[in-house]
């Protein structure tokens, strides 16, 4: 029933080491875009300049995260990012023979760190006209949409959003991004909370603290399988479509063209799904 979350992977089963695809995507990512751009390769002669000559000759790509956002991206205690994206942008640049520099951001800054420090945005990024006004974005690697996630008990209470908005109704959302902007939007009449932390903010929930939260279904399905207190409320028919995709320079086309190119032969040759499936299997 999920077919529609994924374009080109799986459907969303049970969380799994995210380990599990590294070698495999090492060899995929060699194999698909080493030659393409050699190490320490110029641009060619007479081309437009572009980020992607930038990048390979400072020899690292500028990744802005929240790592709030699991299975996206998620900053471990140890200081180290893991998820989907976070695994995504380590063979983008690879295919580059760059080095991965993470730069973490919040959902609030996202947009604004990305143009000032850094070459990408990755971590579950939504789609947005706002963001599109001020960014480039590439081919949208996954569909995707605003659900609620409750206690499990509670599913049949809360499949619209005439049933979510209302006075006795205790929404939580997390600060700064899409969730916040839906649930202003659409819950004005509940009791609504801006919660700060995006990691604890489902924990909330499972507690009785909160009732409600309304995020993308993707997200909605991953914390059931870390809590399965929680349960996600129709994920097959969101409230509203999105798609993700990763945030690039504005005008910027040589270097959206290549990393379009990237995803695309990442998708054909198996690398995508060894990375979500990871993840999501």
């Amino acid at each position: 029933m999920l077919k529609w979350l994924q374009r080109g992977s799986k459907r969303l089963q049970r969380a799994a080491r995210p380990g599990a695809a590294a070698v495999v995507v090492g060899l995929l990512g060699a194999a698909i875009a080493a030659p393409a751009v050699a190490q320490g390769a110029g641009p060619t002669p007479g081309a437009p300049a572009s980020r992607l000559n930038d990048i390979v000759q400072r020899g690292t790509l500028r990744i802005c995260t929240t790592g709030d956002y699991k299975p996206y991206t998620y900053l471990r205690s140890d200081g180290r990012f893991e998820g989907i994206d976070i695994a995504l942008a380590e063979s983008l640049a690879q295919s580059l023979q760059v080095k991965p520099e993470f730069v973490k951001t919040s959902w609030k800054a996202l947009t604004d760190d990305f143009i000032a420090k850094c070459d990408i945005a990755v971590g579950g990024v939504s789609v947005t006209l706002d963001r599109q006004r001020r960014a480039f974005f590439t081919q949208a690697y996954m569909v995707d949409g605003k659900t609620p996630v409750v206690r499990c008990g509670d599913v049949d209470k809360y499949q619209t959003v005439a049933d979510i908005n209302r006075p006795a109704v205790r929404t939580i959302v997390n600060p700064g991004g899409t969730n916040e902007r839906f649930a202003r939007r659409y819950f004005g009449q509940s009791n609504l909370t801006v919660y700060p932390d995006n990691v604890t903010i489902f924990r909330q929930i499972a507690e009785g603290k909160a009732d409600v939260m309304v995020t993308d279904a993707s997200e909605t399905l991953y914390q059931h399988k870390l809590d399965p207190r929680l349960c996600s409320v129709h994920p097959e028919k969101p409230f509203e479509f999105s798609e993700k995709a990763f945030m690039l320079p504005q005008g910027d086309v040589i270097y959206q063209q290549y990393v379009d190119q990237w995803l695309h032969l990442l998708k054909e040759t198996g690398g995508f799904s060894a990375i979500t499936d990871s993840w999501l299997k």
